[in-house]
């Protein structure tokens, strides 16, 4: 019972509690040994003298007295001095009695997604001081080493820390643009989790632990239409979680998934968020993303995609945001929409050196020209194929791809 109470109070609070403790002198790292010192006592004392009335007030107590300690056996000045003196204050100010704390989390997803950071760490330092994520974990789903990862989130830490990078919210006239970092960290770790754990439905994994963060978000922002636009993509992508693998584990292309496996749940959640971020009348990015998904859903009751209005939702997300991703995934469907050598030619308007090494350029290419009526696409895809084999990280998606190109040889 108190492992639980314990899990539960970090689990719901961890992100609010390490903004609470960083606050002020903007060290993350130090408020996160804090917290895990006062999650270490809580785990040692509660079990034998019970679980207290407030377990978040009790974690941020002890966590501001373990600050206090460390500030004291640093003491060399007056300037550690005037800290000490800070921290003195801090550790007053948590009263047993009050069983909440102001939330501070958004302003923590804003630090961590601060245009001074590396935007690569962006999304690592949220999961890890929003979310309570290890290194480890974190590592894995960014396929880099433990010991890499711990480096550079140790580094982000410090940047924040030594740049004095304030605990503060953009002024709303500033608020857009710095929110566009926010939710791109937030679909990052979305991302990762539904690339690197396909077909895995943990409760806890990436993927889960990213729609968290976009939950969160929409809470402490209820009126961004693009907060609420990325949430409505992820949960959309996530009910299609387990048609996406057949029992063996082999991969499923979206056209060739079973409707009856998706969530309705997820769908009927994502639906409404997307019907909400609408009523804005603020087009971006992510909503024409979620428009695209929650179209594919349409197959669920006619039994197939409505491919022109798909197409036409890519055309207008190419123009919000004309990356290499949406550019093939244009391409794709306009395939569907138009015929093979329409969306060739959208995929040859991409500049070779953005798409050498991009596996999803070269699946989308060996697709399309398997299909095209060239004497040389056969030819031609058989090489695609090739090259996007080599590419996959995924076995299951590698398998596929190898069955499709010997099916092209037969």
């Amino acid at each position: 019972m108190a492992t639980q109470s314990i899990e539960h109070a970090v689990r719901e609070s961890y992100g609010r509690l390490v903004a609470i403790l960083s606050a002020r002198d903007r060290d993350i790292a130090a408020a996160e040994d804090a917290l895990a010192d006062a999650i270490v006592a809580a785990l040692e004392s509660w079990p034998d003298q019970g679980i207290p009335d407030q377990p978040e007030a009790w974690l941020v107590a002890v966590a501001r007295r373990r600050l206090v300690d460390r500030a004291r056996r640093k003491a060399t000045g007056t300037a550690v001095a005037h800290s000490l003196a800070v921290l003195t204050e801090l550790s007053a100010e948590v009263d047993p009695a009050i069983p909440h704390f102001p939330d501070e989390r958004l302003k923590l997803l804003f630090v961590c997604a601060h245009p001074a950071i590396d935007p690569s760490m962006h999304a690592a330092l949220m999961l890890q001081s929003v979310l309570g994520l290890d290194a480890a974990r974190i590592a894995a789903a960014f396929v880099i080493s433990p010991d890499a990862m711990a480096r550079r989130l140790t580094r982000a830490k410090v940047k924040i820390r030594d740049a004095g990078i304030g605990f503060e919210l953009p002024d709303q006239r500033d608020l857009a643009g710095r929110l566009a970092p926010v939710l791109d960290a937030i679909y990052t770790a979305y991302g990762s989790g539904w690339e690197g754990l396909a077909g895995d439905a943990r409760p806890d994994d990436l993927a889960s632990e990213a729609i968290w963060l976009g939950r969160m978000l929409n809470e402490l922002l209820p009126d961004q239409p693009e907060a609420l636009g990325l949430l409505a993509l992820m949960l959309h992508l996530e009910a299609r979680r387990a048609a996406r693998r057949k029992p063996d584990d082999g991969y499923v292309p979206l056209a060739d998934q079973d409707p009856a496996r998706w969530s309705s749940q997820f769908l009927n959640e994502a639906e409404a968020t997307l019907r909400r971020a609408g009523r804005f009348g603020q087009t971006g990015r992510y909503q024409l993303e979620a428009a695209i998904q929650s179209a594919h859903v349409g197959r669920r009751l006619t039994g197939a995609p409505d491919m022109a209005t798909i197409a036409s939702l890519y055309d207008a997300l190419f123009r919000h945001a004309p990356v290499l991703g949406v550019a093939v995934a244009r391409a794709t469907a306009t395939a569907e929409a138009d015929g093979a050598e329409a969306g060739l030619r959208l995929l040859d308007e991409i500049e070779p050196a953005r798409v050498a090494a991009y596996q999803p350029y070269w699946a989308a290419r060996a697709e399309l020209l398997a299909r095209a009526d060239a004497p040389e696409a056969r030819d031609e895809a058989l090489l695609a194929y090739e090259r996007a084999i080599d590419l996959s990280n995924d076995p299951a998606i590698r398998a596929h791809l190898a069955t499709r190109r010997v099916r092209l040889l037969s």
